[in-house]
Formats: C-alpha cells, structure tokens, sequence
C-alpha cells in the first residue's frame, strides 16, 4: 500500500468515526469556527487546568477533512501545555500553507501529516485548518482557558 493511501484511509477513518466528536463536561474553554465559505462548524470544548489542555472534544458539521482534521488535532493536543499546543496548530497551518516543508519540523504533527497533501487544493486549505485556526483562538489567553 502507498505511503497516499494510508493517509486517505487515515483521512477517511477519522471522519467516518471520530472518537473525539461529543460534548466535554467540565469544559473551561469553548470555541466556535466557522468556514463560510463552504459552511463548515465546529465548536471545540477544552479542558485546561494548570497551563495544560487535560481533554478536548467537538461537535459540529462538515466535509470529511474539516472533520478528521479536528479529531487528529484533538489526539495530539491532548496532554500537551497551552504553548505547546499553539505550536502545534502554528506548525499544521504553517505546513498547509506550504510555509513549512521541513520534515524533521513537521514530524511532531503525526497523524496530522496526512493531511499535507490538502494544500494542493487551494479550496480545501479552510477546511484543514478551520480547527487549528479555532484552538489558537481559544488557547491565545491562557487566563480565559
């Protein structure tokens, strides 16, 4: 199997059964994204205690990759500090704008790296980083999360 076809299957199974999709109780961060132009929603639900992001959940509609973006962004947020977590979505939405190509660099994004391939498709780049642009929202004040 292609090293593209583990990442479509990777794409597809996240978005047909993303484990991370349902409300967090006890959340102490909530963000809504909006991508207008093709109507993709997410609201992504944090739990941060002492500077580190403890569990992480969203609800939402929209196509396959909006939706398997979050719940691989969710996998590898979880646990990390606030700043490592900003990061990470400065480095995914660095990478889908082509801005970052180092592959040692990226290599902390894991899973996230199967969706690398979105920036050649210049209407499919929101959809990637609808999330990402969403948890750097919530966690820019880390007092508010």
């Amino acid at each position: 199997m292609a090293l593209e076809d583990i990442y479509t299957e990777l794409i597809g199974e996240h978005s047909r059964n993303p484990e991370n999709k349902h409300h967090l109780e006890q959340a102490t961060c909530c963000l809504k994204g909006h991508n207008p132009s093709c109507g993709d929603e997410i609201t992504l639900e944090l739990k941060v205690e002492n500077g580190i992001v403890k569990d992480a959940s969203f609800t939402g509609v929209g196509c396959a990759i909006s939706q398997a973006s979050t719940d691989i962004m969710i996998d590898l947020i979880r646990g990390q500090s606030v700043e490592k977590a900003r990061e990470l979505a400065h480095k995914f939405i660095g990478m889908i704008k082509r801005e970052i190509t180092d592959e040692s660099e990226l290599e902390e994004l894991d899973e996230a790296l199967a969706l690398q391939n979105v920036s050649n498709m210049p209407a499919r780049v929101k959809c990637a980083v609808l999330a990402w642009h969403t948890l750097d929202d919530a966690l820019k004040d880390p007092q508010k999360a």
